[in-house]
């Protein structure tokens, strides 16, 4: 795992998602070195670099230009961006052009994400999965209705993370900010 503070970040651009929500994501994937995965709203990177050190081939989305170019530097620092494809779109018209999808990540919808899922269950190989990270209750709720209504099955996790910090008298524990990790397997 890339440690948080070793990634270039902005206060433009969302990022990069915590060390530890990075580890559950990858985990939950269950993601395989032939596997093609699709970073929708990618921010800074934090988990297209992930994906890149494990996936066969990683295609990222942002509309935000900046974002693009702040994932194109981490990917440049850790010498990853040989199986990246950066596409500056919005999430529905990137995906019109692309498939077979074995992972679908959603960090960011533009509030979009019912079209989204809609497109990304089209695009979905069969046992492809789905990964939405929330923190917004009405994108969880949201996240979970659209699978339901595509015939999935949502598992939904809430995590969140505390940081201790050594303090002359103790230890102070910080909190980082709750989020949800909605998955979904598609039926082969």
């Amino acid at each position: 795992m890339i440690d948080d503070l070793d990634f270039i970040s902005t206060c433009d651009v969302p990022g990069p998602t915590k060390e530890n929500i990075r580890a559950i994501i990858l985990y939950k994937s269950e993601v395989t070195s032939d596997e093609t995965v699709v970073d929708i709203g990618c921010g800074t990177g934090g988990i297209t670099c992930e994906f890149a050190q494990r996936a066969k081939k990683v295609i990222s989305i942002d509309k935000n230009p900046e974002a693009i170019n702040i994932t194109k530097k981490n990917l440049n620092k850790f010498n990853l961006e040989n199986n990246v494809d950066l596409i500056c779109n919005d999430g529905i018209n990137a995906l019109k052009n692309i498939e077979d999808i074995d992972i679908g990540v959603v960090g960011g919808s533009g509030r979009e994400l019912e079209k989204i899922l809609e497109l990304l269950d089209s695009k979905l190989k069969p046992n492809g999965r789905i990964i939405i990270t929330a923190i917004l209750v009405d994108t969880k709720v949201e996240a979970v209705n659209k699978l339901k209504d595509l015939g999935y099955n949502p598992k939904f996790v809430e995590v969140n993370i505390s940081k201790g910090r050594i303090l002359d008298r103790g230890i102070m524990m910080t909190s980082e900010n709750p989020i949800a990790i909605i998955t979904a397997k598609k039926r082969g």
